[in-house]
């Protein structure tokens, strides 16, 4: 009797300590925390949620508990905040008590903490001001990189010529066109198309992205015990190694011939911070640092560009009238000359395409996650110190308050009546904030002289026998939106 009564008490014992780590009597609910639905002991909420596309599950939610609404993945509270008001008053009007990124166990394996994009405190606040200042001293938002893309832009324009006007899948080839822009800045060099190495490290970094969008990840986020049974988790990491491995003997080769005076990189420009950082005790300029920062710009900066301009070439194929529109207005104010940023402000039915575009693919539909620096109010609900944010980005890109038709593809919502270009709060592709894309300002120049420059020169087709109807707009499974692969007829306008 007594083993069997131990055995019913330590079952008891064991239950009541999920519930209790669950959240279930936890006083964040008297204290007025947001409402969301009834968790379950060990999964959470986890059984609702369509893993391949979670967004799905949290628009939902925010249909039935408002704007601002809880949800437990496991033993984890995660708070989500939908729709451009309550996204700006958290983001923007309260930006440094939503300015933390929370510890995701991926993405700490991954970077421990260092770079930019998922790091912590004072590491993060340095490593942002130095990519800003040095992003800046190589010629984001100066002609100097104005010239560099007008340059790859002829490497692009002769790759797609040469396919003659037949179907072909553009996305490795914007891919390349897109990841030398960041390569020049970070390296101080080009790539060939062709180059086998070049072509190593974006294939490392498109896969890794499909597989960070995997539900065995999220899986894993949650449950991270399980990560040794999970083969995507293994690969990632295995891809991390082998980028990183490039990087290191890069940097070893221009340590060799540093010259203070003569930056010819970002990578020469945080070795030489690194040098003088020898006297000092705080040491943020250390390899671990940079391996991460290089990774994490490359990652950005040719996911970001090429998705979207991917995006813009099939909604060309799908929506001929406004491509149509597009040819008018580049013929009318440029004719022949090259593309050059200072035309932006004449051609506003073009910038209308493209920020349509961003808008439209919305290829960031979770945000990056945040979690809050101190204890916060937001829309009358008390969110503790350390909560894990969840900003749903397609809730503010896809608002019926802020968007005349939200789910179409759609121009004139960045038009006037007189089809003068008109700016909107609620565009925010780029996230918003403390931790707003530090390459803003070149993924815009990049998006507006690539597209700019082959419409110029080519006319898109479907290839023969596919319709527009035919043309799939629905993503594909990747941590980013994607669109599936798709082929075009590229051929060049007379």
């Amino acid at each position: 009797w007594s083993s069997s009564i131990s055995i019913v008490l330590v079952f008891i014992l064991t239950v009541l300590y999920i519930l209790k780590i669950g959240g279930f009597w936890d006083n964040s609910q008297r204290k007025n925390f947001p409402p969301g639905p009834r968790a379950l002991p060990i999964i959470g909420n986890l059984h609702l949620f369509d893993l391949k596309r979670p967004y799905r599950t949290y628009l939902q939610l925010s249909k039935e508990y408002g704007p601002v609404f809880s949800v437990q993945m496991g033993q984890m509270k995660q708070v989500v905040i939908s729709g451009y008001e309550t996204v700006k008053e958290a983001l923007v009007n309260q930006a440094d008590a939503f300015a933390e990124r929370p510890k995701i166990p991926l993405f700490e394996d991954l970077t421990k903490g260092t770079g930019i994009i998922f790091a912590h405190g004072e590491n993060w606040k340095v490593m942002r001001r130095f990519t800003l200042t040095t992003l800046r001293d190589f010629g984001m938002g100066k002609r100097a990189i104005e010239d560099r893309i007008v340059e790859e832009y002829g490497y692009l324009a002769d790759t797609f010529a040469s396919q003659e006007g037949k179907p072909f899948d553009a996305s490795k080839i914007i891919n390349a066109a897109a990841a030398n822009i960041i390569v020049s800045i970070l390296l101080g060099k080009r790539f060939d198309y062709k180059d086998s190495r070049f072509v190593r490290l974006i294939n490392l970094t498109n896969e890794s992205m499909r597989l960070a969008g995997k539900p065995s990840i999220t899986v894993y986020n949650i449950f991270p015990f399980l990560g040794f049974l999970l083969k995507a988790k293994k690969t990632i990491l295995q891809n991390r190694a082998e980028f990183q491995d490039y990087i290191q003997v890069t940097f070893v080769e221009n340590l060799k011939n540093l010259d203070k005076n003569d930056q010819r990189s970002f990578i020469d420009a945080f070795l030489v911070k690194q040098q003088e950082e020898k006297s000092t005790t705080s040491g943020y300029f250390h390899n671990e640092n940079l391996l991460t920062l290089v990774s994490n710009l490359f990652t950005a900066g040719v996911e970001t560009t090429s998705t979207t301009l991917y995006w813009g070439f099939l909604l060309m194929l799908k929506y001929p009238d406004i491509q149509r529109k597009v040819h008018e207005e580049i013929d009318q104010v440029i004719g022949s000359n090259p593309p050059r940023i200072e035309h932006r402000t004449q051609m506003p039915y073009t910038d209308a395409v493209i920020h349509e575009i961003q808008r439209f693919a919305n290829i960031l539909p979770l945000d990056l996650p945040h979690e809050t620096t101190v204890d916060v109010t937001l829309k009358g609900y008390f969110i503790p110190k350390g909560t894990y944010i969840v900003p749903l980005l397609t809730s503010v890109l896809h608002d019926k308050s802020q968007w005349e038709k939200p789910d179409m593809f759609y121009p004139e919502h960045f038009l006037d009546a007189n089809g003068k270009f008109v700016k909107k709060d609620a565009f925010m592709p780029f996230s918003a904030g403390r931790r707003i894309c530090a390459g803003e300002t070149l993924a815009k120049t990049e998006l507006f002289l690539f597209f700019t420059s082959l419409m110029q020169r080519f006319t898109f087709h479907p290839p023969p026998g596919v319709s527009t109807s035919d043309l799939d707009l629905s993503p594909a499974v990747s941590f980013n939106f994607i669109p599936k692969p798709y082929k075009m007829c590229a051929v060049t306008r007379s």
